[in-house]
């Protein structure tokens, strides 16, 4: 959130998405459907806030590519309405898209949901992408590439940049088929149970699309119905639990994505995670066993405690919400100085999202 009165910008298309960056000065915050508002630590004053809101829409989809070009700013959730239509799908299933979360949001944040044990995040999906650069310069990257800058692969390094390094103006998506059948086992027991059953699971060739300890361990299975059900046999007989609605994945939707309280991302070696995870006083936990991807929620006293217990397993960790006062970033990432430099070079008069990675430049 910016702390001073900031001048908003709502492009509705390419053109004025260059203009609201060529055609003013001064620091700029981006803005989308405010779903991540408060992760990491906050950008300081901007004189512009450029909101994507109304940068929305399909631009081109032809079903038989597989692919979808969109306005960054639109609700992924919308767009999965629409696709559905065709029987397709983006494979990516954050729990904040239930709230409206943009695409350019999901991909500045680098968030994931559970489906990222198969498909990955929206780094991994995103096949091109025009963007705006502070000075206003167009930069097309990916399919139909119009202009490259310095040869980067520009949509991969604005994944996880918290809009610091470019405005996303519109991305090109890779589609999948929605799956005909889809069930889901859940198997009572601790975390630590959870990841011995895990491991024997995963050695096992029974495709899993997704695996998360949420209360329980939960195991997604999607192909055809009745390849669906001959595999969830296999499962429980393999590690047991019984078939479960796929409703429970809104319930981990809601710990993944609660409404209040202090809320941490931690990422480490899958190995580590439950280790991690017994060290750290916890109200709600999350956790990809296959992935090491865990959302926890804690009390504000416990939060360095949990940076540190990340760090020493050499995981990271990012508060997702939190009053003012706390240290959002756990240890500074190994590739945190090439980020800095790559802002140097797209950013050099340090226009956007200013102060957002202030953290990491003290700690250099």
């Amino acid at each position: 959130m910016t702390t001073q009165e900031s001048t908003v910008l709502r492009p509705t298309d390419l053109r004025e998405a260059h203009q609201a960056l060529a055609e003013t000065g001064g620091p700029v915050v981006i803005r989308g459907a405010g779903t991540a508002e408060g992760w990491g630590d906050p950008p300081g004053p901007a004189e512009t806030t450029v909101d994507t809101s109304r940068l929305s829409g399909v631009l081109h989809y032809n079903p038989g590519d597989m692919t979808v070009a969109v306005l960054a700013g639109t609700p992924l959730k919308t767009l999965q309405d629409e696709l559905r239509d065709n029987g397709q799908r983006v494979s990516f299933d954050a729990a904040r898209v239930r709230r409206g979360a943009t695409v350019g949001g999901l991909v500045a944040t680098a968030d994931s949901g559970p489906l990222a044990l198969t498909y990955g995040s929206l780094r991994d999906l995103v096949i091109g992408a025009t963007l705006v650069l502070a000075d206003g310069t167009v930069a097309r990257t990916g399919g139909h590439v119009i202009k490259n800058v310095a040869g980067y692969d520009l949509a991969k390094l604005v994944h996880g940049s918290y809009g610091s390094l470019a405005l996303l103006a519109e991305v090109v998506l890779r589609l999948h088929p929605v799956p005909e059948g889809s069930a889901t086992v859940r198997v009572a027991g601790t975390l630590a149970e959870s990841a011995g059953r895990t491991a024997e699971l995963m050695r096992a060739s029974l495709e899993p699309v997704a695996v998360e300890w949420a209360d329980g361990l939960l195991i997604r299975l999607e192909g055809s119905e009745d390849g669906v059900a001959a595999r969830a046999r296999k499962v429980i007989e393999l590690i047991g639990g019984s078939l479960s609605d796929d409703d429970v994945w809104e319930q981990h939707a809601t710990f993944a994505d609660p409404d209040d309280g202090v809320v941490m991302r931690i990422g480490c070696r899958p190995s580590r995670l439950p280790g991690v995870l017994a060290g750290i006083p916890c109200h709600t936990v999350t956790a990809g066993l296959a992935t090491g991807i865990a959302t926890v929620s804690l009390a504000p006293e416990s939060v360095e405690e949990a940076h540190a217990a990340v760090t020493g397993a050499g995981g990271t960790s990012v508060l997702r919400r939190h009053p003012p006062g706390l240290r959002a970033w756990g240890q500074r990432p190994s590739a945190a100085g090439v980020l800095l430099a790559l802002k140097q070079e797209l950013d050099p008069g340090a226009r956007l999202a200013p102060g957002v990675f202030a953290d990491w430049e003290e700690r250099r």
